[in-house]
Formats: structure tokens, sequence, C-alpha cells
């Protein structure tokens, strides 16, 4: 039997989980990055706006995990 929504079913599709798989690799390869670029940086403003810059891609990995963490655990 076809079902109609008035709103879209709160579910991740396969198709969502690709994006958030991407969008996680993204933030990790540029944490990654800028984490072994502060190994050869001296400038020290130059230091801190890597650093503000990692916190923000690992907050961004941390999003994507939780995200799915709670569809997993049915929220």
């Amino acid at each position: 039997m076809k079902e109609n929504y008035k709103k879209a079913p709160d579910i991740l599709t396969n198709k969502d989980l690709d994006y958030l798989k991407d969008i996680f690799g993204w933030n990790h390869i540029a944490y990654k990055n800028e984490m072994e670029a502060l190994n050869y940086i001296e400038n020290d403003s130059v230091k801190d706006m890597i650093n503000e810059a990692t916190m923000v891609f690992e907050e961004n990995m941390h999003n994507v995990l939780k995200i799915v963490k709670e569809e997993h655990n049915g929220k």
C-alpha cells in the first residue's frame, strides 16, 4: 500500500549517508593537513589561525558522527 506523507519521514537515506561520508572525509583530510602544517609554521598569528581552522574541521567531523549516531540509536 502506498502511503502519502505530509512531511518526509525523519530518516537518513543511503544518499544522505554518502553525503555525510563525503563531508566527514573532506573535513578529516583538511584537519590532518592543517595539523601537519603546524609543524612547519613559525609565525604565531598564522599558527593561531590554523588552530582555529582545525577546531572547525574537528567540530564538523563530530557533528557528522553525532548525526549518524542519533540515527543509529533512533534519536
